[in-house]
């Protein structure tokens, strides 16, 4: 450690000689969503991330707005389900054995949530994140060229039959509970909703009131783009440590050795985040649950909406001219390299949904959710410091929850009123 000798953006009158200053450490949907809505309530923004590129978490996922995604990882049952997952090749779980030793501190916690009680906690603090993600998204783009990526669709569920679909029965009560309503198509309804889909999954249960990004990179490339032109400063590097004073965070060092001083930091940069809350005494039980993707370029068919498709536990999006493939979890820390199993299964696994779809090429990808041993993302401040605040910790649904947490994390940070109780995500919960 150094020590040195709602959701429309309000007017203000602030010169940027007295507009607050504000680090972001993270240029992912989290991060430049934060950035933006600072930006809209006044503040002075710099943003620093190691990577500027398209090729991070919030470029890798499904593209998905997910605003039914409730329901974590770990429900009852998974505890004798994970077994036989992990040692079949079939299964969308990996583990990398010899990061076993590693991953038990964390992986004990995370599946002591396996319960009921727990499972309810995680669904409710999940639900004002994600259930408005549309609007949340189009709030966030709204007078950006960004907006043009932000396109309202269905979100649909497909399975084999009605049998399989009432054998997920806790999950979509869960969701029933919560006020979501759905659609059930049977039989020759599938088909006729969407022809790519009219193979031997006959059931499908239809939102349609989600959306989806067509290409995630390109939007936050846009995002990124209006914050810098709108005034952000934008850095590319790595934050490698933070200078305080008199519990105050005065700026943050980065590698290359440059100091950058601001009135406040949020640390936004995904799994990333544990390791650098460590330095300001925050030890936060966060792992990386590394994330696959498979993008078939110019395929034969493509499906009109996004499909959760349940047999495989993975999700195919149309994006523009490919069909990207999501879903694979895998447990082997952040320096270990891709592995093939994952790519193959999701390549078995369209190949058995849509017998004979073609493509010109394909693009694998790797990348790392980062998932707190609750499920619950962290948003706010870190109590023991005056002016540093975090938003992590989104498993599944960072590109859903992204403009939500970002604008909640701005008001925090301005000092604004919220319209959630934030407790529950609070940095700290796991050293009370």
């Amino acid at each position: 450690m150094i020590t040195p000798p709602n959701n429309q953006p309000p007017k203000h009158t602030n010169s940027l000689a007295t507009s607050p200053s504000v680090i972001v450490i993270g240029a992912g949907i989290v991060g430049i969503s934060t950035a933006i809505w600072l930006q809209r309530y006044g503040c002075q923004v710099t943003i620093i991330d190691k990577q500027v590129t398209q090729n991070a978490a919030s470029y890798g996922n499904a593209g998905v707005l997910a605003q039914s995604s409730v329901v974590p990882v770990t429900t009852p049952g998974l505890l004798s389900k994970a077994p036989k997952m992990l040692f079949s090749t079939k299964e969308p779980l990996f583990l990398r054995w010899s990061y076993l030793l590693k991953l038990m501190p964390w992986l004990r916690k995370y599946l002591a949530h396996c319960n009921h009680k727990d499972v309810l906690r995680i669904s409710k603090a999940l639900y004002p994140l994600v259930s408005n993600s549309l609007q949340n998204h189009q709030d966030l783009a709204n007078g950006t060229t960004a907006e043009n990526f932000v396109k309202p669709d269905d979100y649909l569920f497909l399975y084999q039959n009605r049998a399989s679909f009432e054998a997920d029965a806790y999950g979509w009560n869960l969701r029933e509970n919560l006020g979501y309503q759905w659609q059930e198509l049977e039989g020759k309804a599938v088909a006729e909703y969407d022809p790519a889909l009219s193979g031997d999954n006959n059931f499908l249960v239809r939102f349609n009131d989600h959306g989806r990004i067509p290409h995630p990179g390109k939007y936050i490339q846009a995002l990124t783009t209006h914050a810098v032109k709108a005034g952000a400063r934008l850095i590319t590097g790595m934050v490698d440590d933070f200078v305080i004073e008199n519990q105050h965070v005065k700026g943050v060092v980065t590698q290359s050795g440059e100091t950058v001083k601001a009135d406040k930091v949020a640390i936004t940069s995904g799994v990333w985040s544990g390791k650098l809350s460590q330095k300001l005494g925050l030890n936060i039980p966060l792992e990386s649950e590394r994330g696959y993707h498979l993008e078939l370029i110019n395929p034969s068919c493509l499906p009109r909406s996004p499909v959760m498709v349940a047999s495989g536990k993975f999700v195919m999006t149309p994006m523009e001219d490919r069909l990207r493939l999501a879903g694979i979890v895998e447990f082997g820390g952040l320096k270990a390299p891709a592995a093939s199993a994952p790519h193959n299964l999701l390549l078995n696994n369209i190949r058995a949904l849509l017998p004979g779809i073609t493509w010109d090429s394909a693009d694998k990808w790797l990348g790392h959710r980062p998932a707190p041993v609750d499920s619950i993302p962290l948003i706010g401040r870190i109590k023991s410091l005056q002016n540093i605040y975090i938003g992590c910790g989104h498993h599944h649904v960072g590109l859903t929850a992204g403009p939500r947490t970002g604008q909640l994390l701005a008001q925090q940070i301005t000092q604004q009123a919220t319209d959630i109780d934030l407790a529950v995500y609070s940095p700290d919960r796991f050293s009370d």
